[in-house]
C-alpha cells in the first residue's frame, strides 16, 4: 500500500512557557515521513526555536494559536545561507523551508519572534547604543548588521512551490519573510505588525524567480516589501536574478516603502508593483543600488499607488547610504579579520560595479503629502519631497516613462544624471511651485509644477 497524507495535531503544552521545539519538529518529521499532509495545533502559545519543514507538510497555525519564538540564541542553529546579499553562516530562521517542495504555512494564528532582544543587542534599549555604536565608533559601521546575528520569522531558501498565507506575523528580530534562491513562491493575506527594530522589513524576495505577492498589511522598521539579488562581489559570483515578481492589493504603513534593492548584483527584471495603498511611509517606491553593486534593473511597472503622507515618495538612489554600503577596514587595523568581512570588503572593478536601470513605467499614482510629517521610523520631523532621483553621470538611469502621477508634496525635489524620460499628465504641487531641479539630463521631459494656493 502507498503513503497516504495525514493530519497530526502537535503534542505539546501550549502553555507559552514550555519549549515545544522537538515536539513541533517530530510532528513535521512523522508527517514527512508518511508521505505528507498537515501539521496543526491546538489552541495555546507555544514557545520554540527553529523548526524545519519538509516537502509536502502544510503547517496550520490556526486562530488561537501562536508560535512565540525563544529568547535564546542558541535556539537559532547557524546554517549556511545568504544574509543581506552575500553568503554566510548565520542564525537559522524560526520557521524555514530550505531545500524543500510543495510546502504550506497557513492559518489565522500568529509567528511572534519576540525581537527585542535582537533590537536591543543591535541598537541598545535607547536605540543610541548597542553593537551598531560600538562598530560606528571603530570604523565599521558596514559590518555591524553582519556581525549582530539575529534570525528571520520565516526563510524560504532553495525550495520550490511554497505557499505563505493568512498569518499574523510581529517582531522579527531581523527580517519577517525572507525569500531567497526560490521559484514559484505564492505570498497572500499576511498581516506583518509590531516590528520597531532595525532591519524588520516586511517581506524580502531575494534571487528568486516566479513569485506573487498579494493582499498582504505591512508595517515596520524598514523595507515593507523589498527585491534584492545580492551584495558587490559576492552577489556578482552568484549572479542570481530575481525576476517575474508581482507586488499587488498591499497595504503598507509604517517603514521605507516598496523597494528595489540595494542588493542589486544579480540583476533584477520583469516586476509589477500596483494597486499598493501607503499611510505613512517614509518612501513610497523606490529603488536603491551602490557604486560596487552592479547588476541591471529592467522591465519594471509600476502602477495604480496611492500615497497619503509619504514622505518621499520617488527615491531612486544608486549611491545609496555609502557608510554601509562600501566596506573598507579602518587604516592599521589589528584586530580579527572574519571571513565574511573579506568577502565584503573584495574589490570590484567600476566596469562591474556601477549599476544599470532602465526600462521603468510608472503610471495612475496619486501622492497626497502636502503638510510637515513628524512622525517618521526614523524618528525625525522632515518635509515631503516629491522625487530624489540620482544615479551616477557614466551610468544614467534611461528609458522612464512617467504618465497620469499626480503628487502633492511640500517640496519638488530633483533628477540627476537621467535620461530619455518621457512624462504625459504628470503634475506635482508644492508650497513654492519651483520646479524640478535637474542636473546631466539628457532628453528627459519635466513634470508640470504648480504652486499651492493658500499653503
Amino acid at each position: 500500500m502507498g503513503k497516504v497524507n495525514i493530519e497530526l495535531a502537535v503534542d505539546a503544552a501550549g502553555d507559552g512557557r514550555t519549549d515545544c521545539s522537538n515536539a513541533i519538529q517530530r510532528a513535521i518529521d512523522t508527517v514527512s515521513a508518511s508521505g505528507g499532509g498537515k501539521v496543526y495545533f491546538r489552541p495555546g502559545i507555544y514557545l520554540t526555536g527553529s523548526i524545519f519543514l519538509k516537502s509536502g507538510v502544510t503547517l496550520e497555525i490556526g486562530e488561537g494559536v501562536e508560535l512565540r519564538g525563544i529568547i535564546d540564541e542558541t535556539a537559532y542553529p547557524d546554517i549556511w545561507t545568504r544574509v543581506a546579499g552575500i553568503e554566510m553562516e548565520w542564525p537559522a530562521g524560526l520557521i524555514n523551508v530550505i531545500g524543500q517542495a510543495n510546502v504550506t504555512i497557513t492559518g489565522k494564528g500568529t509567528i511572534d519572534g519576540q525581537g527585542f532582544y535582537w533590537w536591543n543587542k543591535y541598537w541598545g534599549e535607547d536605540r543610541l547604543g548597542g553593537m551598531r555604536k560600538e562598530y560606528t565608533g571603530k570604523g565599521l559601521r558596514w559590518a555591524v548588521d553582519y556581525d549582530c546575528k539575529r534570525p528571520r520569522n520565516i526563510l524560504i531558501y532553495n525550495s520550490s512551490q511554497v505557499t505563505l498565507r493568512d498569518l499574523t506575523l510581529r517582531r522579527s528580530p531581523f527580517w519577517n519573510v525572507h525569500i531567497c534562491y526560490s521559484t514559484d513562491v505564492y505570498v497572500s493575506g499576511l498581516v506583518i505588525k509590531d516590528n520597531e527594530g532595525p532591519s524588520t522589513d516586511g517581506i524580502d524576495v531575494d534571487s528568486s524567480r516566479n513569485v506573487l505577492i498579494e493582499n498582504c498589511n505591512i508595517e515596520c522598521n524598514d523595507d515593507n516589501i523589498c527585491i534584492k539579488a545580492g551584495r558587490d562581489a559576492d552577489g556578482l559570483r552568484v549572479n542570481r536574478p530575481s525576476e517575474n515578481i508581482v507586488v499587488r492589493n498591499c497595504s503598507i504603513g509604517s517603514g521605507a516603502g516598496v523597494t528595489i534593492g540595494s542588493e542589486t548584483s544579480g540583476s533584477i527584471r520583469n516586476v509589477e508593483i500596483y494597486q499598493i495603498k501607503a499611510n505613512g511611509t517614509d518612501g513610497g517606491f523606490r529603488i536603491k543600488s551602490a557604486l560596487t553593486r552592479g547588476g541591471v534593473i529592467e522591465n519594471v511597472r509600476v502602477h495604480d499607488f496611492e500615497m497619503v503622507n509619504v514622505l518621499r515618495p520617488f527615491i531612486f538612489q544608486l549611491n545609496w547610504n555609502p557608510s554601509y554600503s562600501y566596506a573598507s577596514l579602518p587604516e592599521n587595523w589589528k584586530g580579527n579579520i572574519p571571513a565574511h568581512w573579506k568577502v565584503l570588503t573584495e574589490h570590484v572593478p567600476e566596469e562591474l560595479g556601477i549599476p544599470t536601470v532602465r526600462n521603468i513605467e510608472i503610471s495612475g499614482v496619486v501622492a497626497k503629502s502636502i503638510h510637515e510629517i513628524s512622525e517618521l521610523s526614523s524618528g525625525k520631523h522632515a518635509e515631503s519631497q516629491a522625487m530624489e532621483i540620482e544615479a551616477h553621470p557614466s551610468r544614467p538611469i534611461t528609458w522612464v516613462k512617467w504618465k497620469n502621477v499626480y503628487i502633492e508634496a511640500d517640496k519638488t525635489g530633483y533628477i540627476e544624471n537621467a535620461s530619455d524620460w518621457t512624462m504625459e499628465n504628470v503634475t506635482i504641487r508644492t508650497r513654492g511651485g519651483e520646479p524640478v531641479r535637474m542636473k546631466n539630463c539628457v532628453n528627459v521631459q519635466a513634470p508640470k509644477v504648480e504652486k499651492m494656493e493658500g499653503i
